[in-house]
């Protein structure tokens, strides 16, 4: 079996959302950044946002580590890919530690990941409403699981030296170290909307000032030596890391082509992407160059096709819609057969319209926002050969918006996407020609082909 040498590493969880294990995790990415550690920033689950801050606390890409859409085998080797020579790797976690997948038990919990990861866990305990009890809250959590290994505590929001004091002696009852101490302050300036925290790329100098009362916190509550400490003790993975080029498959006679050049949506309208995305088009022969909607008026000199990933065009529907130009010319490139993906938020910019402000109009389809939340992982087949999948293809995905699309009159021309089979049975998103453009967030690290079937679309349309 390889083994891969020992990354330090360790994972920030928390009994459930709002515990505090973002500003823990970020902070502590950063904290260890000012002490001149390179440090590998990871988030569970299939969150874009938290990685954008992890990004600026560390100054390295933040990755993602997802079960569900991935596969827990995958888990080891992207890690290693993201850690490669880094001193040190932070893992935030999701959720609770323990929820996963709705009714797939332990799968892509923080716990699953884990112990894929064969890393120490340090549990971040909301102790604003207890004292006594939190002995019992974290022997549970101990307990549960006895292959997951919590290597201490970091209590937040504590009132006071009293209370502190209180905690400490109940939890040595509990056997599991505190290896820090936060103080119940005014929240650090981390503003949510409808969708979660705000993206970096919105708010930088915010968001930076952010990350920098974050690590403030941090190294002044919590023992960083002890911390690394624990990262230290994780041993070595029975894996390699991944790698974009060697996880393609083999391309067929005459493949070897032009490098075609692939535009990708950015900016403070796009932000939701994986790096590995990109990673494997290059890996597939592109050119890989992006864009920003809200502020380029063409789309990039020679593009052969168009990724427009997810984010917000709702808060920014009135800037892309006055950016006439540019809608004009994605619409131009899409009727004239180039291939075109689109996810979520790339959805709702190629129908018409969106809460009636003109949109590209390559869709036959009006978006509006609701106030129902669709939220959740799917499990889907491909409905239509498409420019990422073949028909009767598996992928999993991820839903998350509060919007609703509604096909035109005329949209017989397209096809569906895809046919959701979990947690309903329905048919999703649209196809037509070389569109492809569906609510679904998908991860490509588990199924890589698509990357090469665009790419060669781009070669061949």
């Amino acid at each position: 079996m390889v083994t891969s040498p020992s990354v330090p590493r360790l994972v920030v969880a928390a009994p459930s959302s709002g515990s505090g294990k973002t500003t823990v995790a970020t902070g502590l990415m950063a904290a260890l950044a000012r002490r001149g550690l390179s440090v590998s920033p990871h988030k569970v689950g299939p969150d874009y946002i938290d990685p954008g801050y992890h990004a600026l606390a560390t100054g390295r890409v933040g990755r993602n580590l997802d079960a569900y859409l991935c596969g827990p085998e995958l888990i080891g080797p992207l890690f290693l890919h993201g850690a490669r020579g880094c001193d040190v790797a932070v893992v935030e976690g999701v959720m609770g530690l323990y929820d996963g997948a709705a009714g797939e038990g332990e799968l892509a919990s923080t716990a699953q990941v884990a112990k894929l990861l064969r890393a120490p866990v340090v549990l971040v305990v909301d102790a604003s409403a207890q004292s006594r009890s939190v002995a019992a809250l974290v022997h549970g959590f101990v307990t549960w699981d006895p292959e997951v290994r919590i290597g201490g505590v970091i209590l937040n929001k504590v009132a006071s030296e009293r209370h502190e004091a209180l905690l400490r002696e109940a939890l040595d009852s509990v056997g599991v170290p505190v290896l820090g101490v936060l103080r119940r302050v005014e929240q650090v300036d981390t503003p949510s909307r409808h969708l979660g925290l705000v993206p970096v790329a919105e708010r930088r100098a915010a968001a930076v000032d952010a990350v920098a009362a974050m690590a403030a916190q941090v190294s002044d509550g919590c023992d960083l030596e002890a911390l690394v400490a624990l990262a230290r003790g994780a041993g070595t993975l029975p894996c390699e890391a991944w790698d974009a080029a060697g996880a393609l498959p083999s391309p067929e006679a005459g493949d070897h082509g032009e490098r075609p050049r692939v535009a990708v949506a950015g900016g403070s309208a796009f932000t939701f992407s994986y790096a590995e995305h990109a990673e494997l088009l290059r890996a597939a022969g592109a050119e890989v160059v992006s864009f920003d909607p809200l502020r380029d008026d063409r789309l990039p000199e020679g593009t052969s096709g168009l990724i427009v990933g997810g984010g917000f065009p709702e808060v920014y529907a009135a800037e892309l819609s006055a950016n006439e130009p540019l809608r004009e010319a994605v619409a131009g490139l899409a009727l004239g057969g180039a291939p075109v993906a689109a996810e979520c938020a790339g959805l709702l910019y190629l129908c018409r319209e969106l809460d009636g402000l003109p949109m590209c109009g390559v869709l036959d389809a009006s978006a509006r926002m609701t106030g129902r939340l669709t939220l959740g992982y799917r499990d889907a087949v491909a409905v239509s050969d498409s420019v990422l999948a073949g028909a009767g293809e598996r992928m999993r995905g991820h839903e998350f918006h509060r919007t609703a699309v509604e096909p035109g009159s005329g949209s017989g021309a397209a096809a569906p996407a895809w046919g959701v089979r979990v947690p309903e049975r329905r048919v999703e998103g649209f196809v037509q020609h070389n569109v492809h453009a569906s609510y679904l967030h998908t991860h490509w690290v588990a199924a890589p082909g698509v990357a090469r079937r665009f790419v060669e679309r781009c070669r061949t349309s």
